[in-house]
């Protein structure tokens, strides 16, 4: 393969990333029409572990559960917890503004990072939480009793969730080596226990396998979860972590365009404001944590240097 064309690999798997993440929350919501929430949510999650176990076993990477315990909190909220409330949100609210409420993860990570991990958050980190949290504010108006605060709830519980497992695994990788493929599958595979046991007990509508739900689910089992995390995992073999962390950035912003176009998702003035504070604020972030790896790399050469 040409230098050239190898060096474009990881913006390609970004733009791919980014496009399929976006897509598929308005794929999701069309998905709520052929099955109910937690079915939705338990069949999405089945798939996906099926998906990274074959993975798995074609590169030949290790599939042994290696620290149950912490697997299974982190399955437990990233997983299980994630996908009940980001399903529920999508049936109560739009996937452009459910897929922006979500994505206010990093910050909650950030947050929840200073009490669990001791990163304590430092000056322009400051400037990034105030700008999302704000446009937060604008997005959910709590002062507006007509306006649905429940689907936003749910939308921000999804995220803290998901924080939650992030700080999980940011713990667990910090006191033992995991492989992170094998230990995305056993979260996933874990994850869906208690999304199927929820889906069997709770009274729901039958699932409707048409062919039209079956490649949506498809879709989003393979190409979301499978190959997705495969890219995840390319991408930061071969980038800094700030720069895979801009792939973060690009999935609100197809979910939202996408959202306009396919489900005719409105937007008010306000509403508008509010993302692009909370995408100033997740830029930000990005921005410092570009800013910190670079003085770490220019560091290491200077010290190479005077060795």
């Amino acid at each position: 393969m040409p230098s050239s064309l190898r060096r474009w690999l990881p913006l390609i798997a970004l733009a791919v990333l980014s496009l399929t993440w976006g897509y598929t929350w308005v794929l999701a919501k069309q998905g709520l029409t052929y099955a109910p929430p937690f079915a939705f949510a338990a069949e999405r999650c089945l798939g996906g572990a099926l998906s990274l176990l074959l993975a798995l076993k074609l590169m030949g990477r290790p599939i042994r559960l290696i620290a149950p315990g912490p697997t299974l909190g982190i399955a437990m909220t990233q997983v299980a917890g994630f996908m009940v409330f980001q399903t529920w949100a999508l049936v109560e609210g739009g996937p452009g503004k459910t897929a922006v409420l979500i994505f206010t993860m990093p910050i909650w990570t950030l947050l929840m990072a200073w009490p669990i991990l001791g990163e304590r958050v430092r000056g322009k980190q400051w400037l990034a939480a105030l700008s999302t949290l704000t446009g937060l504010i604008m997005i959910i108006e709590p002062w507006d009793n007509h306006s649905s605060l429940f689907s936003k709830f749910l939308g921000l519980m999804a995220a803290i969730c998901w924080a939650t497992g992030t700080i999980l695994i940011k713990r667990l990788r910090g006191r033992q080596q995991v492989d992170l493929l094998s230990l995305t599958t056993w979260q996933m595979l874990l994850g869906s226990i208690p999304l199927v046991v929820l889906a069997w007990i709770v009274p729901e509508r039958p699932t409707e396998w048409t062919l039209s739900f079956m490649g949506i689910l498809g879709f989003m089992s393979v190409a979301s979860t499978a190959l997705c995390w495969w890219l995840w995992i390319y991408i930061l073999d071969r980038v800094p972590a700030w720069e895979a962390s801009l792939s973060v950035l690009g999935t609100p912003v197809v979910a939202i365009f996408s959202s306009r176009l396919m489900v005719g998702e409105e937007f008010k003035a306000l509403e508008v404001g509010g993302m692009l504070l909370i995408g100033s604020g997740l830029a930000l972030l990005s921005l410092l944590g570009w800013a910190a790896s670079r003085r770490q790399t220019t560091g290491k050469l200077a010290q190479e240097r005077g060795s």
